[in-house]
């Protein structure tokens, strides 16, 4: 028990509470504060139970992306700030900066794999949720169609 709370919930909390903060960047208010920190919340959940990979990342941003387009149209607001603050605790910042430490410490290899991973785990993110989005998009209208008019 205290190994998932160590491993899972913890992680999480702080995912939630980095998005909490953030939604104050992204001038978010109201329940959309604890949509977007749930939504951060999920997607570091999906990332560690999903193996920490870069298929990981792709798997997260997904779960973040249909998460955050079901809580906009339930809430008729933008997706974009619950997608963009929930992605945040998932940005590899720092793969770029230990990418860019082994550039000035010559060390080219590991420049390279970090580099390489950094750039996978950034693409990875964006290809999921934009794929997710792109999904919900097309498929949402033919569950649910409009109301004929009168």
């Amino acid at each position: 028990m205290e190994t998932v709370l160590r491993e899972y919930a913890l992680p999480c909390l702080c995912a939630f509470l980095a998005c909490e903060g953030f939604t104050l960047i992204f001038n978010i208010h109201g329940l959309g504060k604890l949509i977007a920190g749930v939504g951060g919340a999920l997607g570091w959940l999906v990332y560690l139970l999903a193996g920490s990979t870069i298929f990981a990342a792709f798997l997260a941003a997904a779960a973040i992306g249909v998460f955050a387009e079901v809580m906009s149209r339930v809430r008729r607001c933008p997706v974009t700030g619950y997608v963009l603050v929930a992605l945040l605790p998932l940005v590899p910042g720092g793969g770029v900066y230990y990418a860019m430490r082994h550039c000035v410490a010559g060390e080219t290899g590991e420049f390279l794999n970090t580099l390489l991973h950094t750039f996978g785990m950034a693409a990875a993110l964006a290809v999921g949720a934009m794929l997710a989005s792109s999904a919900f998009r097309a498929i949402f209208p033919r569950l649910w169609p409009k109301p004929p008019k009168k």
